[in-house]
């Protein structure tokens, strides 16, 4: 797992966007890429539960985009969410179904008017928060 999540500004923006245009409903998606945890793919998904509270991707839509990962030659580097009503940090039912332990999760807060945005590791229940390194392009700080 990597120790912290780098990804651009852009990427970050991709990701803020998918989570607004999914308001009020959650939103969700996939980053892949290297193994020390730089992004270089931004996968947005829909959530098919179609929920304000809790996400579920779509499991055709998931192994599409898993398969995609795969043949691309990168990883899974994190799973993001957004939280319309509450704040980024993983819910009950966010720790219970991580399903992905070597895997980062984003969670991006829309409950005030800046975005709030957290990335955590989630094992055997276990939350702890990780770092989030904006980088102006892939490589550099």
């Amino acid at each position: 797992m990597p120790a912290s999540l780098r990804l651009t500004r852009a990427q970050l923006e991709a990701v803020l966007g998918h989570a607004r245009a999914s308001s009020p409903k959650e939103a969700c998606g996939v980053l892949a890429g290297d193994p020390d945890g730089t992004v270089r793919r931004v996968f947005t998904m829909e959530n098919s539960a179609s929920s304000s509270t809790f996400y579920l991707m779509d499991s055709r839509e998931q192994f599409r985009v898993f398969d995609q990962i795969e043949r691309e030659g990168l990883e899974l580097v994190a799973i993001f969410h957004s939280h319309p009503h509450s704040p980024a940090f993983p819910s009950g039912r966010d720790t219970e179904l991580a399903f992905y332990p070597d895997s980062l999760y984003l969670i991006v807060s829309l409950m005030y008017d800046k975005p709030e945005c957290r990335v955590f590791k989630i094992v055997d229940g276990k939350v702890e928060e990780a770092e989030m390194v904006i980088v102006d392009r892939q490589g550099t700080e």
